[in-house]
């Protein structure tokens, strides 16, 4: 009874921190990924989910996840922005519990209690919990979680496998299960025979098997499609690898410092790292060299379970650090949901240690700063308005920051501003093309051809054979009634026959 008490303390945190995400509307991706998308927007999209890749054709197809997808189109049936958060905060509870109930079978009551409520109130989580595409890292994580549980404590293959799957047809990052297992294993927190260890591998193998045949098939027709950080276009595999490793000073002052938070992370709110010399990388080498110092003093002092979360941290954002191979995004507050959950194992044990008048404090102290500031943080993703302008006072030196507001001030119909927006864009960071295309859209709206020319001779500089930008433009274009903004772009590439 007690633990359904502590378990219950703890999804009712989780809860009423992020309870102010039942009056956000759809913002940034959820626009992309739920509003307009097709597949949502029908019942039939809970099974062809799983033939269609996550993104929407013209914007890449890149990835595969379908289960998020299936649990929209379900939630699109009550036509209620309200339901999709209120699912989110279950699902944010249910991972919560799960890390409480992780967290329970190694260590005390007070122990898992600390684990789960510092989980539910960490800032870092409010991305993921706030806005409805964050439910793909939610949902992933809740497999993860319970696909280790189901291995480490129940030693079930059969459950632990079932897991996996509903992890990575959630997320990619899901795939790092089996090594949280086999962390678990090499620390004896589980002893399970090398026969029954052998089977976990096959079921993995399996798994592993069938989920890139049919990941394959389904984005095939997409391979073509580049997704690159901005920081990484351009650069060598050295460049990329000092970026990544600069980028960990950002992680662990999100990890155990999160008082600013911010949307994006694009140039030139962070650059490109190309010398080993650079102070950014060497304080993103020492963040590593403090961690590794951590985990074995952990180790050498039996303290397992504290030592068994800083690995987690490691093995959660592997996938995502740039470092085995790069992808779209350089840092993403949403991309720690996964590795925080090491981070509370790691300091709800070791809080266990200290007298328990001094362990109330503490845990007061924390959990409630990291309530107020996730509380705090909840509106800003509001709608589109509301985190644009966050986008702005937290990221002034981003270009999407500046391109995020140039496309909500294009939507209300505020063109000079908008073309303002866009441009002040491109005199931060003249690599993406899009920007280019949106303001040239903007000028020839205000009949400024000239500018408008100008601005696409850039756009092919920046990248010189993308119809599909273009196209994309043209169609918001058309979508905002300008027709013959929308020819103009298109003429570019798809010339008039004479």
């Amino acid at each position: 009874m007690r633990d359904r008490r502590l378990y219950l303390a703890v999804a009712a945190c989780a809860v009423v921190v992020h309870l102010g995400a039942l009056w956000n509307q759809f913002a940034l991706d959820d626009v992309t990924i739920v509003v307009v998308n097709p597949l949502v927007q029908s019942l039939s999209g809970v099974w062809r989910a799983f033939a269609a890749p996550y993104w929407p054709a013209n914007l890449g197809g890149l990835v595969f996840r379908p289960l998020p997808v299936a649990t929209y189109a379900l939630d699109w049936q009550l036509h209620s922005p309200a339901w999709f958060h209120a699912v989110n905060l279950l699902w944010h509870a249910g991972v919560a519990v799960s890390v409480a109930a992780l967290a329970r079978r190694w260590t005390s009551a007070p122990a898992a209690l600390a684990a789960g409520l510092i989980f539910a109130v960490h800032p870092v989580h409010v991305e993921a919990v706030a806005s409805v595409i964050g439910r793909a890292e939610l949902m992933a994580t809740v497999g993860t979680c319970l696909a280790v549980y189901a291995a480490v404590v129940l030693d079930s293959i059969a459950w632990s496998a079932a897991f996996l799957v509903v992890g990575l047809l959630s997320k990619e990052n899901a795939a790092v299960a089996p090594a949280l297992i086999v962390w678990a294993w090499v620390l004896g927190l589980a002893g399970p025979s090398r026969q029954r260890m052998v089977r976990y591998g096959v079921s993995w193998i399996a798994i592993a098997i069938a989920y890139l045949a049919v990941r394959w098939m389904v984005l095939r027709p997409y391979e073509g499609f580049q997704n690159l950080a901005p920081q990484f276009l351009g650069q060598g595999p050295v460049a990329i690898r000092l970026t990544a490793i600069g980028a960990f000073v950002d992680v662990t002052r999100l990890l155990f410092v999160p008082l600013h938070l911010q949307a994006d992370y694009s140039p030139v709110e962070r650059v490109t790292i190309t010398t080993p010399l650079d102070p950014r990388f060497v304080l993103g080498l020492l963040c590593v060299a403090v961690w590794a110092a951590l985990l074995v003093l952990a180790w050498r002092h039996g303290r397992r379970v504290e030592a068994y979360g800083l690995g987690w941290i490691a093995i959660g954002y592997l996938p995502v650090a740039n470092l085995l191979f790069p992808h779209g995004v350089l840092v993403a507050e949403r991309l720690l949901y996964l590795p925080s959950a090491g981070l509370a194992l790691a300091v709800g044990t070791a809080l266990d240690r200290i007298p328990r008048r001094a362990w109330a404090i503490v845990v007061t102290v924390l959990v409630g700063a990291g309530a107020v500031r996730s509380a705090l943080r909840v509106p800003v993703w509001r709608n589109n308005g509301a985190l644009a302008l966050s986008m702005i006072a937290d990221a002034p030196r981003s270009y999407r920051s500046w391109d995020y507001l140039g496309w909500e001030l294009l939507w209300a119909g505020k063109n000079e501003r908008a073309l303002e927006s866009f441009r002040r864009a491109g005199q931060i960071y003249r690599a993406d093309a899009r920007v280019y295309l949106a303001a040239a859209h903007m000028a020839y709206v205000l009949e400024r051809v000239p500018l408008a020319d100008s601005l696409l001779v850039r756009a092919d500089s920046a990248c010189p054979q993308c119809p599909g930008a273009y196209r994309n433009q043209a169609n918001a274009a058309r979508m905002r009634g300008d027709t013959a903004a929308a020819e103009f772009l298109l003429r570019h590439v798809q010339p008039v026959p004479r």
